[in-house]
């Protein structure tokens, strides 16, 4: 904050009206200001059309979305968006659009800036092993980025003669250094606003670029983005005309949470709050209990960032930022009462890094067999559930620990019917303390989904069943058993003769 304040008037100076409307409007200002502030910071709990089936409670469930950065909580609010039918609206859609830019120029140019800590170099020119050659109609040699076309824009980058190749709108023929220069110049796209073709060539050739290719591989040592090679791998659809985000790319789209965000969800027979609350770290002791009377917590841990630094703290580890943060979430007093969920999330990313990347490097006491998911899972849900046992949660409220990929719709659409069911307490506390963390919502599910679906598939099965077994006789049979008669028998014996 700042800018609201008046300055003070010096003794015996006189006090003119426009001096005193001035100070009335800077007070207004920092009134409203603060005003503001205490909404943004305080949850607001809708009244739940159906109090019989959210445990009695006189509001609407709320789930609390928490953990460490880039642990997937927006993907989730996002995804939870898609899986109850909330469209996104065609402004939000074009905030998605821009932001998907931004994050191609952005997160291109946060690559570049961790080579040095990287101790690697871009060189003067494009290396030969991401080029190709080709011989043109008039006898040049032209030269394009792997993986375009010859002639597509973007991809020519210069003849033999030196001379660059201008004859496409967005077709640069300058060396790496300009590129990146261009790039760390890229301004955002305005509303309506194709992305610009000149920014084509230069993203391509320095993503394919060797350099820029090792230092991907070693993303966990700068926090680079996740989402690159997502979008860059599809570059071509991204800069058409007529390009659309994706219920994909926008889940996708990453932008850092600022403030607090609410979404009210309408499920079966009731409403759901989802609070996502982020960019708020340092001061979290201060805003924490406004969150007390919070049905559920779903606390996401990024199962991927077992190696890798925090953005804002290359010297700090991801993981154990979380249980950090996961220690004081479980020792908080206003949460003694809460029931915590939580998500072991990116278990895709997981499953890839660990095949390269030792646990044991980072974790010494990790003892589990090298390469092995199951074990790397295993040894995390115990670190975490040691560290709620220390806080006393076995005794008030059990934890619920899932492994969950964000970015996965169909998976999180099932482990969510669980998360829903216990927010809104179809789930009875009793149950939530004589079950495990394991069965407790496969049994959910188990009930709301699987059953149903076995149910009618005995229907069907019962109905066909005469059908087959009169097809089944043998032939002489049929002639003293007609298939209306059997019929007849079979769905009403009273009546047959």
């Amino acid at each position: 904050m700042g800018g609201c304040v008046s300055s003070p008037v010096a003794p015996g100076a006189e006090v003119t009206d426009r001096d005193r409307q001035m100070h009335r409007q800077a007070e207004k200002a920092l009134k409203e200001a603060k005003q503001k502030m205490a909404v943004q910071v305080k949850v607001r709990l809708s009244p739940c059309p159906h109090l019989s089936r959210c445990s009695g409670a006189s509001r609407a469930p709320t789930v609390l979305l928490l953990g460490s950065g880039d642990s997937g909580k927006s993907t989730i609010l996002k995804q939870m968006r898609l899986i109850h039918k909330v469209p996104f609206s065609p402004q939000e859609t074009e905030s998605f659009r821009q932001l998907v830019f931004e994050n191609l120029t952005r997160g291109l140019k946060y690559l570049l800036d961790a080579l040095p800590d990287m101790e690697l170099e871009l060189p003067s020119s494009y290396s030969p092993s991401s080029m190709q050659t080709r011989t043109s109609d008039n006898g040049d040699e032209e030269q394009w980025v792997k993986g375009w076309a010859p002639g597509e824009v973007g991809g020519l980058v210069r003849g033999t003669k030196g001379m660059p190749a201008r004859d496409k709108e967005g077709v640069r023929g300058e060396g790496i250094v300009e590129d990146v220069e261009f790039v760390e110049r890229a301004e955002d796209l305005g509303d309506g606003e194709p992305f610009p073709m000149r920014y084509y060539g230069p993203l391509s050739r320095l993503w394919n670029e060797e350099v820029v290719k090792t230092a991907w591989s070693r993303g966990n040592e700068a926090a680079v983005p996740e989402n690159l090679h997502y979008f860059f791998s599809d570059l071509p659809r991204l800069f058409d005309p007529l390009y659309v985000p994706t219920e994909q790319d926008i889940v996708r789209a990453r932008a850092r949470t600022i403030g607090i965000t609410e979404t009210t969800f309408m499920l079966r027979e009731h409403e759901m709050l989802m609070v996502d609350v982020g960019g708020q770290k340092s001061e979290r002791r201060k805003w924490i209990h406004c969150f007390q009377d919070v049905t559920s917590i779903l606390f996401l841990v990024s199962l991927s960032g077992y190696d890798q630094c925090l953005v804002e703290d290359r010297d700090a580890n991801q993981m154990q930022d979380a249980m950090t943060i996961w220690d004081s979430i479980c020792h908080s007093q206003w949460f003694k009462q809460t029931s915590i969920i939580l998500f072991l999330n990116k278990d895709d990313l997981f499953q890839q890094k660990i095949k390269t990347s030792d646990i044991k490097s980072f974790f010494p006491d990790y003892d589990g067999e090298p390469g092995s998911a199951h074990a790397g899972r295993d040894y995390f849900k115990r670190r975490f559930g040691r560290l709620a046992q220390k806080a006393g949660r076995a005794k008030e409220r059990e934890i619920y620990i899932h492994i969950t990929t964000a970015t996965d719709t169909e998976l999180l659409r099932v482990i969510m019917a669980a998360v829903e069911a216990l927010s809104c307490g179809q789930i009875s506390p009793a149950r939530r303390s004589s079950s495990n963390t394991r069965t407790l919502p496969f049994a959910f599910v188990f009930s709301r989904h699987l059953l149903p679906a076995l149910r009618s598939l005995r229907r069907s099965l019962l109905f066909s069943f005469p059908f087959i077994f009169f097809f089944l006789l043998p032939p002489r049979k049929h002639r003293y058993l007609s298939a209306p008669r059997f019929l007849s028998f079979y769905y009403h014996p009273s009546i047959a003769v």
